[in-house]
C-alpha cells in the first residue's frame, strides 16, 4: 500500500512516526509532506524521516485562506507521480482536498471541537474521521470514534521509554523539584478570541520559592524571564516532562503529553476541550483554569498546593496506570485501521479489546 502522511505541525511529527515506521516494517511504502512550522523540519530530521516541505506556515487567517489553493496544487504536484492508495493527516486540508481530485481515500484524525474553520474546509473531502470518544462534535457515518488520546500514539510505554540523561543537560538532578513552564505563539486559528497567562513575570516570580523554573516558550519573553528559557532539542522535551514535578502551560497537548506520562498539569486557557475535561474528571492528572476573573491567582495557588506535596510524583505514576488501562494504543489502532480500510468503517465506535493496554 502507498500512503501518504501529511504533517502541519510539530505535535503532527510525534502523532504519526510510529504508525510511519511500523507500516514502513510492514512492507507499506509511505510519502511525508510536510509545511516549515516551527520545529517541524527539525522534529523530522531528527526521526530520520524523508519528507516533502510544500512551504512555509502562514500567520493570520488572511494569510493562511490565500495559501490553501497554492498548498493544495503543490501537494498535488508532490504526490501525483508517488500513485498513493490512501492519505492521512490531523485536519489536514490539502490531504483531503487533493485526495479527493486524485479519488482516493483520506483518513483524517482530530481531537479539537474548536477548530471550526478546518472542519468546514476538510470534514466533506474527507472519507473517515478519527476521535476520541469524549470528541463533543458529530461528524455523522464517517465519525469514528476511539477510547483513547492522541498522545498514546508516541507516549505510550510500549514506544516512549524517558531518558534520566535529560536531567543532566539543563544541570538538573533527579532529586531536584523543577516546573515546566510553556508559553504558546497564539497564531493557530482556534486560538483567535483566547488567552491564557498575561502576567508571565508574576507567576514565574510567586513559583520560583517552591520549584526551579524551565521555560519553553514560542515566542518572545520578557527580558528578565529569558534566563529561565531552556534550550533543549525539541524531540527531547517529553523526557523532561517525564521527569517534571508539575507542567503549568496555555498548550493543551503540553498538558495531555504530562497526564499519560503522570505529571500533573495546570492548563491555562480560556479554550476548554474535551480531552483535558477528562484527564481532569477521571484521572486528576490535569487542572484547567478557563475562567480569565482571577486566573492567574488561582494557578498559583494550586501550584503551591501541588508543589508542597512530597508525594506529588508517586501520586501521578499511580494515576497514570489506571489510565493506561482504561485506554487503546493508537498507533496499533491506526494500523489496523488503514490495513483493514475501508472494512474498519463498519462500526462508529469500535473498541478493539486486544489494544487495550492491559498489564
Amino acid at each position: 500500500m502507498k500512503i501518504v502522511v501529511d504533517i502541519n505541525h510539530p505535535a503532527h511529527v510525534h502523532y504519526f512516526k510510529h504508525f510511519i515506521w511500523q507500516m514502513q516494517e510492514r512492507g507499506h511504502q509511505i510519502l511525508i509532506t510536510t509545511i516549515d512550522k516551527e520545529v517541524t523540519l527539525e522534529l523530522l530530521n531528527a526521526y530520520h524521516l524523508p519528507f516533502i516541505c510544500l512551504g512555509k506556515h502562514q500567520k493570520g487567517i488572511g494569510k493562511k485562506i490565500f495559501s490553501i489553493p497554492l498548498m493544495d496544487i503543490r501537494m498535488f504536484l508532490a504526490v501525483f507521480r508517488f500513485h498513493p492508495d490512501i492519505f492521512i493527516g490531523f485536519g489536514s486540508i490539502r490531504a483531503a482536498h487533493v485526495s479527493r481530485i486524485l479519488q482516493k481515500p483520506c483518513i483524517a484524525l482530530d481531537d479539537t471541537e474548536h477548530a471550526t474553520w478546518e472542519h468546514l474546509l476538510y470534514v466533506p473531502c474527507t472519507d473517515a474521521i478519527i476521535t476520541p470518544i469524549w470528541f463533543k462534535k458529530d461528524f455523522g457515518g464517517k465519525h469514528i470514534r476511539y477510547d483513547g488520546y492522541t498522545e498514546l500514539a508516541y507516549l505510550h510505554p510500549d514506544y516512549f521509554t524517558p531518558d534520566i540523561g535529560v536531567l543532566d543537560e539543563i544541570g538538573l538532578l533527579e532529586e531536584d523539584r523543577f516546573v515546566i513552564v510553556r508559553f504558546v505563539s497564539w497564531d493557530a486559528s482556534h486560538d483567535i478570541g483566547h488567552t491564557g497567562i498575561v502576567h508571565k513575570t508574576e507567576l514565574i516570580e510567586k513559583i520560583l520559592p517552591y520549584a526551579r523554573v524551565c521555560i519553553s516558550s514560542e515566542g518572545a519573553l520578557p527580558e528578565e524571564l529569558e534566563p529561565y528559557r531552556i534550550q533543549i532539542p525539541p524531540d527531547r522535551l517529553h523526557h523532561l516532562l517525564y521527569y517534571a514535578t508539575l507542567y503549568i502551560g496555555e498548550g493543551a497537548t503540553t498538558a495531555s503529553e504530562c497526564a499519560v506520562m503522570g505529571t500533573h498539569a495546570l492548563y491555562v486557557n480560556t479554550l476548554r476541550l474535551g480531552y483535558t475535561d477528562e484527564e481532569e474528571e477521571a484521572y486528576g492528572l490535569v487542572y484547567t483554569f478557563s475562567d480569565p476573573t482571577g486566573m492567574e491567582e488561582t494557578v498559583i495557588k494550586k501550584a503551591v498546593e501541588l508543589l508542597t506535596n512530597n508525594n506529588i510524583k508517586a501520586e501521578g505514576r499511580e494515576k497514570r496506570v489506571k489510565l493506561l488501562k482504561d485506554k487503546i494504543d493508537l498507533t496499533q489502532y491506526l494500523i489496523w485501521f488503514v490495513e483493514q480500510y475501508p472494512d474498519s468503517l463498519i462500526s462508529s465506535t469500535i473498541p478493539m479489546p486486544d489494544l487495550i493496554n492491559h498489564d
